[in-house]
This record gives structure tokens, sequence and C-alpha cells, in this order.
């Protein structure tokens, strides 16, 4: 991932210098468990510990040779420890010592996204407090609905992140595994209580029937839930986007001074950190459909998902912590225009409340089709430059079933938003 959408959590976690720490973290708690059952001296677990280390530059030098990164970097460790160094990987294939640390840097990696997550959680319950009594016109297909409230918008963003939580909590759960069973997963050379030991040293499960690799629906299913967490942050990023045009202008991203908008138009305020939410989320989209095509392999093991991983697994999660972490910033900095929100709403004056009219209409006792009839006919009158409460007030249908005062009522915005607040306390935000 190019520096640009890296975040300084996540590349701790995925640079090669991390990567490499992790698998000696393996060689190192695999001697461990070893020694623990006597298969190691203890004098030389202790040189292992202590002099375990190596260096990137001498892993490349011996991998010109091996045509294999893992083997490399245990020649290393090896000749930094010495003698002792012949029991590093004992009785292992590569796999048990990356994919045991994969194990680790998918779990970290999950808490460091649902810490980032509930930053942005904590801004979505901020503006859904603050905006849940500011009136705003729902829109459908583009058009105007119903009055809804901004905060009421939020509290729907809100929600969704909740749910995108969850499902990032339980695939941290699912993925926190790792397997030191040997080449074809069937524990020929490591007790199965060994591999309960190393796993329990590095904070995981064994994998209960691995083969040579842990199996791929885990990591599939990971990235399918950093696709879905990125498709909600572009729902919102999108919304943010179209509230910020200019014939809309009901909020805006906070803007720098001596920023620019366009090279060619002085004047342009452009959404662009939304649209880099969006944009973004279209990576994590092909990197989920990637994952899915490396859960079949051939009998116990090949390489085909090996190339792939070390693209689509740093990225993914660079990707969705950067993309959290920005929407968490346009929300903090959101300049929302109440006033324009309410001028938006009267735009097409007293129409938005036409379903008030047909559903009190119908409670009185007519036929749905006759009751709708009634309120589109005044509609129309409304288009042609009348004023829709004053012709529905007027009008002989419902003039015989409403008084002045239920008129009165079906076109009180308070009474439209009364139920707002429920939609706060319903996602917990009371």
């Amino acid at each position: 991932m190019i520096d640009r959408y890296c975040t300084p959590a996540m590349t701790a976690i995925w640079s090669r210098q991390a990567k490499y720490q992790r698998w000696q973290d393996v060689e190192v708690a695999i001697c461990k468990a070893h020694a623990e059952r006597g298969a190691i001296p203890l004098a030389d677990l202790q040189l292992i510990e202590s002099k375990a280390a190596f260096d990137l530059a001498r892993c490349d030098e011996i991998e010109k040779e091996t045509r294999h990164d893992l083997m490399a970097f245990v020649r290393n460790l090896a000749e930094n420890v010495g003698e002792a160094g012949r029991w590093i990987h004992f009785g292992v294939t590569s796999y048990d010592v990356i994919d045991t640390a994969l194990g680790m840097m998918l779990r970290d990696s999950c808490d460091v996204l649902l810490a980032s997550a509930e930053a942005l959680s904590t801004e979505m319950a901020r503006l859904a407090r603050e905006h849940i009594g500011t009136p705003e016109i729902g829109r459908t297909h583009g058009i105007h609905a119903e009055p809804i409230t901004f905060g009421f918008k939020c509290c729907n963003w809100y929600a969704e992140l909740q749910r995108n939580m969850a499902r990032l909590r339980r695939c941290r759960e699912e993925i926190a595994v790792g397997k030191v069973s040997g080449a074809v997963g069937i524990h020929a050379h490591t007790e199965p209580e060994m591999e309960a030991r190393v796993c329990e040293l590095l904070g995981l499960r064994p994998d209960e029937a691995g083969t040579q690799i842990v199996n791929r629906d885990r990591h599939a299913d990971l990235l399918n839930a950093l696709a879905l967490l990125g498709a909600g942050l572009e729902r919102v990023a999108t919304e943010l986007r179209n509230l910020q045009r200019t014939e809309i202008l009901e909020v805006q991203e906070a803007f720098a001074a001596g920023q620019t908008g366009s090279s060619a138009m002085p004047h342009k305020r452009n959404p662009w950190n939304s649209e880099t939410v969006c944009g973004l989320a279209r990576l994590l989209r092909a990197n989920a459909h990637a994952m899915l095509e490396s859960v079949a392999t051939w009998h116990e093991r090949d390489l085909t998902n090996s190339s792939l991983e070390r693209i689509v697994f740093p990225d993914s999660f660079q990707l969705a912590d950067f993309m959290l972490r920005r929407l968490t910033t346009i929300l903090a900095g959101l300049h929302v225009f109440e006033d324009r929100m309410a001028a938006n709403l009267t735009q097409m004056g007293d129409l938005v409340f036409s379903e008030h009219v047909m559903v009190a209409l119908i409670g009185k006792g007519l036929p749905r089709e006759v009751a709708y009839k009634v309120a589109q006919r005044n509609a129309a009158k409304s288009w042609e430059g009348h004023d829709f409460k004053t012709c529905v007030s007027q009008d002989p249908d419902v003039v015989a079933h409403l008084s002045p005062d239920e008129v009165e009522e079906l076109f009180s915005l308070e009474h439209h938003l009364r139920n707002a607040p429920h939609t706060l306390a319903a996602v917990g935000l009371t």
C-alpha cells in the first residue's frame, strides 16, 4: 500500500520488520513448548531466547540461495543463536510459522480497526444527539419525500456501524488461531498438546482441523467483513457528498485556510475527503473477492493463496483503518447548516404531508384508493401553484370527514417528528 493511505497503527503490524518479528515469536514459542516436553535441553532454549535475532538484509542475502523467505529467515535466526540454533524450526513446516504469525497479526489488526471504529462511533453519536431535533427533508430516489431530522439520519449511520463492529468482533475470534501440526496437518512430528501450548503462549487457539495451512474460509470471512464495513462507510460518505451539492448544501466538510479546492476554480470547496472514502471502498470489495478465490486449494496445500495474500491482507487493513479515521475527521469537523435544512424542507410547501392526509382519511373510513385520490388531486393543484394545505382544508371529502383541528394536525411538523427520539433510544444513545 502506498504511504498516502497507510496509518501508523497498521504499519506497526504489517511492516516486513513486524511480520518477521512475529515469525520469531512463533519459532521461539515452538522451542519453548518442545523444551517443556523435554525435547530440547533447557540450556539450549535459554540460548535461543536470548540470542534469537534477524536482520532483513541478511535474510535477503540468504534468500538469493534458498528462494524461500521463511527458510532464509530460519537460517538467519539459527546462525545468530549458534549451535543451539539447530532446534529452531524443529518438527514443523513453514506455514506452522507463517499462519500462526498471521493469526496474531490479523487479531491485532482487528483490535486496531475496532478502536478506530469506536472513535467514529463517538462522532456519529455526538451528531445524532445534537441534531435529533434538527428538521431536514428526507429523500427517496433523490426526490423530496417526508420530513426527518438530521440526528435521525445519524442514528441510522450509527446503528449500521455497530453491526459492522459486531461482525468484526466475531471474525476476530474466528481468525485468532494458529497451527503447529506439520506438513499436512496430521501432527506427525508435533503432538496436539504441544500445538495447544504454542498457541496458548501466543494468545491464540489451535485450528481444530487444519491441513498444511489454516483453512482460508476464516480469512475470506474476515475480508468480506471488511468489505461490508467499507460499504457502510461508503454509504455515509456518499450521503455527505450529496448533502454538499451546491443546490442542497446542508452540510460541508471543514475547509482549512489556504486549502485548494480546484486548481482552476478558486471558489471550489469539493467534498474530496468523502470521495476518497468512496473510492477506497471499491478496493476492499475487490480484495474480498480475491480472497474468496483462495478458499479452494489442491489437496492439503498449494501456493495459489500466498502471493495475493501478501497484498490483500496488509492493503485491506491499511485501507479500512484509513477510511475509518478519515470519516471520523470529516464528521468531527462537519459544518451542519440548519438554516439550509429548514429552507430545503419548505421548498415543496406542505406537499410533504400528503401521506398524512391519505392516512387520516383512511382512518375515517374511506377506501384507500379513494383517500389516495383525494390527497393526489389536491397535490396536483399545488403543482399548479395553489397552496396544498388550503386546498386540502377546502376539499369537500376532507371537510366531510375531518375537523379543522384534525386538518391542522396533519400539517404539524412537530407531530410528524414526535417519534424521532425513539430512534435515538433504540440505538442506545439516550
